[in-house]
């Protein structure tokens, strides 16, 4: 399937990875992906699709960057250079400048001005997603493997809100709660909304920047935990019900973090 990203949208995630064989294993045994890795004049990019559709990518991490293994969240452009250049103007960071990547399109990484990471894709011959989530009344089961949420826990709320306004135009952002014991904003009022910020403040570690966050769509939650950890995963937050389906956050073999998401029980 081709989606229609709007300028903002998460529209592509990517492993950076020690280890791509294992990753490979992994992924493919806890979310159904299958992986198909390019030539030499790519890297030998990995591609990870669900049902033939490309759902994610993955890159070695060979050290050389001086990066941790983890996953990036991409977000839509319509003009790389010129987020670049706002992200600048409005109290971020460039750690990798525009670059295109053959007919694919062109990338960029960005730092935040709490210094969170965000990639960026301005699409040429690939749009992004091919199979998507929408997370709709807490229902996930329909999208078993697809990224299906993408949120932002961050140390500056306000802050990040505006920079993300500025950068990467976002024009509806919903305000879902704005008590001190719970601050979060969707990235549009519409639907498919796709992901979030939240006020993390209270809970992030002193001095850390916060950081992007995928959610994984699951059939059972609590069975995938347990076939993670049996993959050499571990668990960062146990599964727990909430509004909005069951989740845990977890890590993967290489210490990468992510969520997954599924119905409640």
């Amino acid at each position: 399937m081709t989606y229609t990203f709007k300028p903002g949208d998460p529209c592509w995630v990517e492993l950076f990875t020690s280890d791509p064989e294992r990753s490979i294993a992994f992924y493919g045994e806890l979310l159904g992906w299958t992986a198909e890795q390019a030539g030499p004049e790519y890297g030998g990019y990995i591609t990870f699709s669900k049902d033939g559709e490309p759902v994610a990518g993955g890159m070695r991490n060979d050290g050389s960057s001086g990066g941790p293994d983890q996953w990036t969240i991409y977000l839509a452009s319509t003009d790389a250079e010129a987020t670049t250049a706002a992200a600048t103007a409005n109290g971020g960071r460039v750690v990798v400048p525009p670059m295109q990547v053959g007919e694919l399109g062109t990338m960029a990484v960005l730092g935040d001005p709490s210094g969170a990471g965000i990639g960026v894709w301005q699409p040429g011959g690939h749009p992004g997603f091919g199979a998507l989530g929408e997370v709709s009344g807490g229902r996930w089961s329909e999208h078993v493997g697809n990224p299906s949420w993408f949120e932002l826990h961050t140390p500056a709320y306000d802050q990040a809100l505006k920079f993300y306004r500025e950068v990467f135009g976002w024009q509806d952002p919903f305000t879902v709660s704005d008590i001190p014991e719970f601050r979060y904003t969707t990235i549009h009022s519409t639907s498919p909304m796709l992901g979030g910020v939240m006020d993390s403040a209270a809970f992030l570690p002193d001095g850390s920047p916060g950081g992007w966050r995928v959610y994984f769509g699951v059939e059972d939650v609590d069975a995938s935990v347990k076939t993670l950890v049996s993959l050499g995963g571990s668990v960062e937050r146990e599964p727990e019900n909430s509004p909005y389906g069951r989740m845990a956050a977890v890590i993967d073999p290489g210490g990468v973090r992510f969520s997954l998401g599924g119905n409640n029980s």
